[in-house]
């Protein structure tokens, strides 16, 4: 008779796995979690038990488990069975061996009530204010890009996708298949240049242009401490520009703003001007003409710094391998808004290792 797993042995086990550095443990360790359950109690709104029935879940557990499903690009499913499967997943969100696991409906339904009360944007304002308590200001100017985020394509014939590029709906969707197809993500060209042959021989550039369907993730970042301060999210076909004026951040300590040529228009250059910021807009070369000597100087030490932006994406593209798999423009919102807390979260948990916050 094999012997039963006691205390000391789920003990070993958790020690065993901080001797290997659970990045779990040190995260759960710089991220007070208990900061967020005002903002989590009054989204869900809980309501009365007295009539009985199943206590529901704690909310700061299940918004762990959404950070868990952000970090690791967990689908509700995946998520049940890692949790029941895995000691750090289960420690990072405080469930013991004896206690139940949440299932994926129950996960499903806790993100969608989130949704509901439109609460990421608060959880993301209270982090912000925690970042500020500890001396994680916004500093040093401010950087804007946006990255499209893939979604499932869905197969529709060139009439379903005119009448849906025109905001309706076709008629002869049954509610079944309306529920099924995303009608709020769109079509967009991703952009791109051809690289040297192995060789390195130069060669003549030739633009690439891939289609993608999906959303489009616009952020803002400050440039001290890298930390995504200003957020929105669109179809993929919107321009960069457009939500330039909400991403800008009235409290960085520093006037200036980066930004690569998409957002140099006469509109955000106003924008710019009226606030009182500092532009550090790449410049756009003219048609069949070149950029002088001093923008061509002044677009290479802009693209320096602005570059700083484009590690975030690749941490959530690559280590978080974030993708909206959720039908609708809200649930795109709430996944992409979860991913940027998270990488906030793991942000902080780097700068936490390195010189104290100025």
């Amino acid at each position: 008779m094999a012997d039963q797993p006691g205390f000391f042995d789920v003990g070993e086990r958790y020690a065993a796995l901080s001797a290997a550095g659970d990045p779990l443990e040190r995260l759960a360790a710089v991220v007070d979690f208990e900061v967020f359950r005002p903002v989590l109690d009054a989204a869900l709104a809980r309501s009365d038990r007295s009539r009985g029935g199943r206590p529901p879940y704690d909310a700061v557990l299940m918004f762990r488990i959404l950070v868990l499903q952000a970090l690791y690009s967990l689908s509700d499913e995946q998520a049940e069975f890692q949790l029941r499967d895995r000691l750090s997943f289960m420690r990072f969100a405080s469930l013991g061996l004896h206690q139940a696991v949440p299932d994926a409906k129950t996960i499903w339904l806790y993100r969608e009530r989130l949704k509901q009360a439109s609460a990421i944007e608060g959880l993301f304002r209270r982090f912000d204010a925690v970042l500020a308590d500890q001396g994680f200001l916004a500093m040093g100017g401010q950087i804007i890009d946006a990255t499209i985020i893939a979604a499932p394509r869905h197969k529709l014939t060139l009439e379903e996708k005119a009448i849906i590029r025109e905001g309706g709906t076709p008629a002869d969707w049954s509610p079944a298949k309306r529920a099924q197809k995303d009608q709020d993500a769109r079509w967009t060209l991703k952009r791109g240049r051809a690289k040297p042959n192995s060789e390195g021989t130069p060669r003549l550039a030739i633009q690439i242009a891939v289609p993608v369907f999906g959303y489009k993730s616009h952020i803002g970042i400050d440039r001290r401490h890298g930390l995504i301060r200003r957020w929105t999210v669109t179809d993929a076909a919107q321009h960069d520009s457009r939500s330039f004026p909400a991403l800008l951040d009235p409290g960085n300590t520093a006037s200036r703003v980066w930004a690569d040529t998409a957002y140099r228009t006469k509109r955000n250059l106003e924008v710019l001007e009226r606030r009182g910021l500092s532009e550090r807009i790449q410049f756009r070369r003219p048609p069949r003409r070149g950029l002088s000597e001093l923008q061509a100087k002044a677009n290479a030490a802009r693209a320096r710094i602005r570059s700083g932006i484009e590690h975030v994406f690749a941490a959530q593209k690559h280590r978080m391998a974030l993708f909206v798999r959720s039908i609708g423009l809200a649930r795109a919102q709430a996944k992409i808004g979860m991913a940027n807390l998270a990488y906030n979260f793991t942000r902080l948990a780097w700068l936490s290792t390195r010189t104290a916050p100025a």
